[in-house]
């Protein structure tokens, strides 16, 4: 498997020197089908491909073609797009069968070209598999995503409720009926155990076993913190699914936030946008519904009464002069932002 991740890094170096080429010596764009073409000869110049199944090499030009129709639609949008770069050593980490070269069996993984690999299945896999994922994580495991076609029968039942959510550093969000989730702050947890290890690897020579060692520990804490971070997600979002048909969150621009050095750490580690997009999926695949809306001045509305009431972020209580409502801060916005959600649900 580790050879295979070799050679697809070579294809997509060499896909991507081809496109890059072509259009800087002669103006021509080149797309997926032209460069897929070119594979048979590629097996020819160089005899090891032809031990990677043909269809983990096609969806190789298949990335490197959506590398580059996600760089044009930055561009497109105004973005300061970067431009698809290639793949250094160590840096591909996955290969994909799309369609066939690959057989489930008890306790087994059979993958054209490479033979039966002994498989550890977190969970039974039903339906008919369309395609497999194989990834190598930074910490050395092997990990295979299945993508499987079944009819899905689990609806969630919709129950006329609706909620607004604001995210915060100091609770990680506050819904509209008042609860609170805190902020479980993962990154912070593991800061020193991070830090040990980061000074035992600066202190190794460069290419030798030990920083190799070293470098798997600094992996290993980094891949704990994703790990929390993504379960902590994905059940905070199943949960919202299930016991609200709309859900209304900020839109929040997260790169202009992390611009701000003193709460860049706090904020990346909140992973609030990994929120909205995992609640986003679950809804729609349950048949209900996550809005965005503009967050401007929806900690200063009164939720009571709709003035504007200016206040400090150090100010965490809502006092307004007009109606007398007192609140927790991010209630009172949590509030607002259930009343624009609504009114755009309205209007549509």
């Amino acid at each position: 498997m580790t050879e295979t991740l070799e050679l697809c890094r070579w294809t997509y170096n060499e896909t991507l020197a081809f496109r890059r080429n072509a259009y800087e010596q002669e103006g021509k764009s080149v797309s997926y089908y032209e460069t897929k073409k070119l594979l048979p000869q590629w097996k020819e110049d160089k005899p090891e491909l032809k031990r990677v199944h043909s269809q983990v090499l096609q969806e190789v030009v298949k990335r490197v073609d959506l590398a580059y129709q996600a760089f044009f639609r930055r561009v497109k949008e105004g973005q300061i797009p970067g431009y698809p770069r290639f793949k250094g050593y160590g840096r591909y980490d996955s290969f994909t069968y799309t369609q066939t070269g690959f057989s489930l069996k008890p306790g087994k993984l059979w993958l054209s070209k490479i033979g039966d690999i002994k498989i550890k299945l977190h969970r039974p896999v039903d339906g008919e598999i369309k395609r497999l994922n194989i990834r190598r994580m930074p910490t050395g495991k092997w990990f295979v995503s299945f993508l499987v076609e079944v009819e899905s029968d689990e609806l969630i039942s919709k129950i006329g409720s609706s909620v607004g959510v604001d995210v915060g550093l100091k609770s990680f969000m506050t819904l509209s009926n008042g609860d609170r989730v805190d902020n479980p702050r993962f990154f912070v947890q593991e800061e020193k155990a991070l830090a040990k290890a980061q000074r035992k690897l600066s202190k190794v020579p460069n290419d030798s076993p030990e920083r190799r060692s070293a470098l798997k520990v600094v992996h290993r804490v980094h891949e704990r913190i994703a790990n929390k971070r993504e379960d902590f997600v994905q059940k905070l979002s199943l949960s919202l699914v299930k016991s609200y048909d709309l859900i209304v969150f900020e839109d929040l621009n997260i790169k202009i936030m992390v611009k701000n050095h003193c709460l860049a750490k706090h904020i990346a580690d909140a992973a609030w946008n990994k929120l909205v997009i995992t609640t986003s999926y679950k809804a729609e695949w349950a048949g209900k519904r996550v809005e965005l809306v503009n967050p401007s001045n929806t900690s200063k509305i009164c939720s009571g009464c709709g003035q504007i009431v200016l206040k400090s972020l150090s100010e965490r209580v809502h006092k307004c002069p007009f109606c007398g409502l007192t609140l927790d801060r991010d209630h009172n916005a949590a509030i607002n932002i259930l009343r624009l959600g609504l009114q755009s649900v309205a209007k549509a």
